[in-house]
């Protein structure tokens, strides 16, 4: 499969690019819960569920018989033995997550229970699902466009209100509106400058080449604002990664409880307690921040904290923003002034620790860094540390409608090629070069554009995005 027409309308597609075969999958995680839901999807879904139900009751139906969206109670059967008695949903197409027929059976939670279950459902005569198959499914029936499915992705892992808001924007299709209009503007342009290669007799009058040029500024200012939340959409996704570092005995460790709220890392007045790094997560003014607990930089020959102080050099190796604590009550070492000038090139805010206690610390000339007093034993301070933190990722609050285009890496990819592609139609509009050569940027700039809500995706580009589903969504 492939949508390499730049001219290609976003929208539904057509019904008969379903495939032909009929998957399923538990949708909900794995482990003891009130319930487990056995997902199934395609042309024989009623075929399947009819193999594997009994109905009970009276008045009971056959699901291939059940009007849709209605609930039936029974039993899954195998081999003529009882699996559990479940509640199955009835979804006809076209009004259904995959715009195919789709059952949904809920049987009691637990990992034996819906193995059971999911086994009767394939011997029944469906395969097992794919990682984000059904998802994909809906992508290529046209209930979602590539954007609106990888927001199904976010919404699933959202780690933070601002992330899940973030999420549901580009569900509900905020994004995909705003490229689908950008696409517009990039085509309709393109269409001007192919009527002119058509009609080689007529050159492009001088208020036609400035309109052209000025369509073209218009949509490298609007790229431009897509592209300036790239840093904040994809902090949103993933999370920053925030090492905490410093001599033994600073204050880390406690500084990661108070930025946690709770108790995650052992507190001791003995040196060299941490031997392994400790990743949390916490919400940091609605931007999700991996908090990386360190062990104490400095000369050992224990083995095991040997091998603690080289984690924590690769866990800064791959952090983005460091946060340098210092003890306050202690004067500046030689040791201090090393590490301070260490990572003078780094993102890092200086944490100076126990504020609580008489001040001794002098900061060494020349080593200028944002700096924030704090108390790990009493929490002054703790709430200016993350405000310090959120103005590292963005600063000044999040408007609403920088939620709507809160990009990821894939579109960010994406636009910067379109900016450059579009950008070098600009100059040949300027300098009068051959339209062919405009024209051939500009189809480029168009099919960039065309991959973030699905129009010009390839099979691996598909691949590459549904895989990293989850199995059953």
């Amino acid at each position: 499969m492939s949508r390499l027409d730049p001219s290609a309308k976003s929208g539904p597609r057509p019904q008969e690019t379903a495939a032909a075969d009929t998957i399923a999958a538990v949708a909900t995680p794995l482990g003891e819960g009130g319930l487990a839901v056995i997902r199934i999807s395609g042309p024989g879904a009623m075929a399947v569920a009819d193999a594997c139900f009994r109905p009970a009751g009276f008045r009971a139906l056959k699901p291939s018989e059940a009007p849709s969206h209605t609930v039936h109670y029974g039993r899954v059967m195998q081999g003529g033995q009882t699996v559990d008695d479940v509640l199955l949903t009835v979804m006809r197409a076209p009004r259904t997550y995959t715009r195919e027929d789709v059952v949904e059976i809920s049987v009691h939670g637990g990992l034996l229970v819906a193995r059971r279950a999911l086994e009767a459902v394939l011997a029944s005569g469906a395969r097992l699902a794919h990682p984000g198959e059904f998802t994909q499914r809906a992508f290529l029936n046209g209930r979602l466009d590539l954007a609106q499915a990888e927001a199904v992705a976010d919404l699933i892992r959202a780690r933070t209100d601002l992330a899940l808001a973030a999420a549901r924007e580009q569900l509900d299709g905020r994004l995909s509106r705003r490229i689908g209009q950008l696409r517009d503007n990039l085509l309709e342009t393109l269409a001007h400058i192919e009527a002119h290669i058509d009609f080689p007799d007529e050159d492009i009058a001088p208020d036609t080449r400035e309109q052209l040029e000025s369509r073209l500024e218009q949509a490298d200012r609007f790229m431009a604002r897509l592209l300036a939340s790239a840093r904040e959409g994809q902090v949103l996704r993933r999370g920053l990664r925030a090492a905490i570092v410093g001599r033994p005995n600073v204050g880390k460790s406690s500084l990661l409880n108070q930025l946690l709220g709770r108790d995650r890392a052992i507190v001791s007045p003995v040196p060299g307690t941490t031997r392994d790094t400790i990743e949390e997560t916490a919400s940091v003014r609605g931007f999700p921040v991996v908090f990386i607990d360190t062990a104490g930089l400095r000369e050992s020959t224990d083995p095991l904290e040997m091998e603690g102080i080289r984690r924590s050099r690769a866990a800064l190796d791959q952090a983005e923003l460091i946060l340098e604590v210092i003890d306050g009550s202690s004067p500046c070492t030689d040791a201090d002034r090393d590490d301070l000038a260490a990572y003078a090139g780094r993102p890092r805010i200086l944490v100076r620790n126990k504020i609580d206690l008489p001040s001794r610390f002098e900061m060494p000339a020349g080593l200028a860094a944002p700096m924030v007093s704090v108390s790990c034993r009493t929490g002054d301070g703790i709430e200016d540390l993350k405000e310090a933190i959120r103005s590292v990722i963005h600063r000044g609050d999040i408007p609403a409608e920088m939620l709507e285009v809160m990009i990821g890496a894939r579109h960010q990819e994406a636009l910067e090629r379109a900016r450059a592609a579009a950008g070098l139609t600009r100059a040949a509009l300027r300098e009068n070069a051959p339209l062919e050569l405009a024209a051939m940027d500009l189809r480029r700039a168009v099919s960039a554009v065309g991959e973030i809500a699905g129009q010009t995706a390839t099979e691996d580009l598909l691949e590459v995005i549904f895989r990293q589903f989850c199995l059953g969504k």
